[in-house]
C-alpha cells in the first residue's frame, strides 16, 4: 500500500485524487462488462481496500463496488469497524450499501455521482451511521458519463 502525501500535490485534492483511485476500479467493471462503479477505502492516506462491481461475474446481486471494498479493508484491518475510513464510490451508494456502511461504521463517505432513482439519499438519507460525513459530487460529470454511456451502448446492442 502506498502513502499519499498532499503537501507535495498541490494541484489536486484528496477527494479528487482518491476519485480518480475509485474510476479506475470502475473503469475494471467496465471492462469486464459489469456496470462500471468503483469503490476504494482510504485510511489515513492509505488505500486499505478497493472493489468493483461484480455481480454479472458472481451471479450475486450484493457484489457492489461498495461492499467488495469495505470487505476488502476490513480484512486489512483486522477488525469489522472502519470509523477512520473514507469509503469513496463513483456513485451515490444504494440503500445496501449505506447501510453496509452503517454496520462498519463508516467515518466519511465520498461519492461522485448522484443516483436519482435508486441512491440512498433519495430514499433514506438516515441510513447510514449517525457519526458519518458524507460528501457528493465528486468528479460528477465524469463518474456520471462513464454509467451513462455504458447503458447506452447496452441499449444499443439491443
Amino acid at each position: 500500500m502506498r502513502y499519499i502525501n498532499f503537501d507535495d500535490e498541490a494541484t489536486i485534492s484528496p477527494d479528487d485524487f482518491f476519485m480518480n483511485e475509485a474510476l479506475r476500479e470502475a473503469k475494471l467493471a467496465l471492462a469486464e462488462d459489469e456496470i462500471p462503479i468503483g469503490a476504494i477505502v482510504v485510511c489515513k492516506g492509505q488505500i486499505i481496500g478497493r472493489g468493483h462491481n461484480l455481480t454479472e461475474r458472481l451471479n450475486d446481486v450484493s457484489a457492489h463496488a461498495e461492499m467488495q471494498a469495505l470487505t476488502a479493508a476490513a480484512n486489512y484491518m483486522g477488525g469489522k469497524y472502519l470509523p477512520e475510513c473514507t469509503l469513496y464510490v463513483t456513485m451515490e451508494p444504494c440503500v445496501m450499501c449505506a447501510g453496509a456502511s452503517y454496520w462498519f461504521q463508516v467515518g466519511r463517505i465520498v461519492f461522485g455521482a448522484y443516483d436519482a432513482r435508486l441512491g440512498f439519499g433519495r430514499l433514506n438519507q438516515k441510513i447510514t451511521h449517525p457519526k458519518t460525513l458524507i460528501t457528493g459530487g465528486i468528479r460528477e460529470n465524469e463518474c456520471s458519463q462513464l454509467v451513462k454511456d455504458f447503458f447506452k451502448a447496452r441499449r444499443q446492442k439491443t
